[in-house]
C-alpha cells in the first residue's frame, strides 16, 4: 500500500460517485482508458477487486463501498487542511471551486470571472454548471467552496449571501405583440414551456402560476435550456418565463415577443452559498462583497414597461 496516492483516491471517489467510467473520466478530465488503468492499479495495489464492470453501469463491491466511503473522508480532510492553509492569507487565492446553476452561468459568468481574476490575479477559479439540487449536495460534501444560486435555501449549515435580484419576463410568439399581458391565472391555463424538473427556475414559474409543482398541466411542455424554450416559443408552440439577465443572448435571434408581467411581478435573488464550517469563510465574504457590488452592473438594462394583467 506504499503506493498509494491521493490521485488514486480522487479517481476512485468520481467513480464511485457517478457510476460510470466515461463520466468519471470527463469530470477528473483525463481520458477513460487512464481512468480505467488508475482504478486497476489501485485494486492491484489493495489486491482485491472495488467495482464490478457492467456493460452500461459501474457497481462496487462491498469493499469498494466501505473504500469509497473512507476515500471521501480522507479527501474532504486534505481539502479541510488546503481551506485553512489559504484562510492563513490576507487576500483570495489559490483554487476556487464555483458552482453556478444553468440559469444563471451563461449570462453571468464570464462577467464573474472577469472580476473576481482583476480583484484578485492569484485566484486560480474552477466554475462548474449544476442544477441546484447537485450543488448544495457537493457544497456539503466538500466538492465546492461556494455556489450561486436561486435564493433561499434555507440550510441552517450554510451562510447565504444575496447578491442581486431580477423579475421573470414573459416570451411569447411575436404575433402576440400587443395583445393584453395574461395574468397568473390565464398563464396556467396556456401551453406554458418550462425547463425539465431538478431546475429551481421552473419550480418558480410553476409557484408564479399557482401550479403545484406535483401537478403539472397536460399542456406544460419542458425543454432542457432555456435557448431551446425561447426557440420554441419562436416557432409558434407556447410561451414561457426567463430570467430578465438572460434577455439579450437568448431572444436575439428569436421571433419573440418580450413583455413584463403584471403585479405581482415575479422575481428572485440570486446569491452566494457556502459551508458556515469552511475556514474560508471571511475570505468568501470579501468575494460576495464584491459580487454585490459588480453583480448588478451586469444585468441588462430593459425599457420594458409592466404590462397591464389579461382580462378575461
Amino acid at each position: 500500500m506504499n503506493a498509494l496516492s491521493m490521485k488514486h483516491l480522487r479517481y476512485f471517489e468520481a467513480l464511485s460517485r457517478i457510476g460510470h467510467f466515461g463520466r468519471a473520466a470527463e469530470a477528473c478530465a483525463i481520458s477513460q482508458p487512464a481512468l480505467s488503468m488508475q482504478i486497476r492499479e489501485l485494486e492491484a495495489l489493495i489486491g482485491a477487486p472495488l467495482v464490478e464492470r457492467a456493460a452500461r453501469r459501474v457497481r462496487l463491491t462491498a469493499l469498494g463501498e466501505e473504500f469509497a466511503s473512507r476515500a471521501r473522508d480522507i479527501l474532504r480532510r486534505v481539502d479541510q487542511l488546503g481551506d485553512l492553509v489559504r484562510a492563513a492569507g490576507d487576500e483570495p487565492g489559490g483554487i476556487l471551486r464555483i458552482g453556478v446553476i444553468p440559469t444563471v452561468a451563461p449570462y453571468l459568468l464570464p462577467g464573474l470571472i472577469q472580476h473576481l481574476t482583476r480583484r484578485w490575479p492569484a485566484l486560480d477559479l474552477r466554475p462548474r454548471e449544476a442544477v441546484t439540487r447537485t450543488l448544495l449536495t457537493d457544497l456539503t460534501a466538500g466538492r465546492l467552496d461556494l455556489a450561486i444560486l436561486a435564493l433561499p435555501v434555507s440550510e441552517p449549515a450554510l451562510e447565504e449571501v444575496p447578491l442581486i435580484e431580477e423579475e421573470f419576463l414573459l416570451v411569447r410568439p411575436r404575433s402576440d405583440a400587443g395583445r393584453p399581458v395574461p395574468d397568473a391565472a390565464r398563464l396556467a391555463e396556456m401551453k406554458l414551456l418550462l425547463l425539465e424538473e431538478g431546475h429551481c427556475f421552473r419550480d418558480q414559474a410553476l409557484s408564479f402560476c399557482k401550479i403545484p409543482a406535483s401537478r403539472a398541466p397536460r399542456d406544460l411542455m419542458e425543454g432542457s435550456s432555456l435557448s431551446t424554450l425561447v426557440q420554441m416559443v419562436g416557432a409558434g408552440i407556447g410561451v414561457t418565463l426567463i430570467p430578465e439577465m438572460a434577455l439579450p443572448i437568448e431572444t436575439k435571434s428569436a421571433r419573440v415577443a418580450v413583455d413584463r408581467l403584471a403585479a405581482p411581478h415575479p422575481k428572485r435573488v440570486i446569491g452566494m452559498v457556502w459551508r458556515r464550517s469552511n475556514p474560508l469563510g471571511p475570505q468568501l465574504m470579501r468575494i460576495a462583497a464584491l459580487l454585490n457590488q459588480s453583480l448588478p452592473a451586469m444585468l441588462p438594462e430593459q425599457n420594458l414597461p409592466h404590462g397591464s394583467p389579461h382580462q378575461p
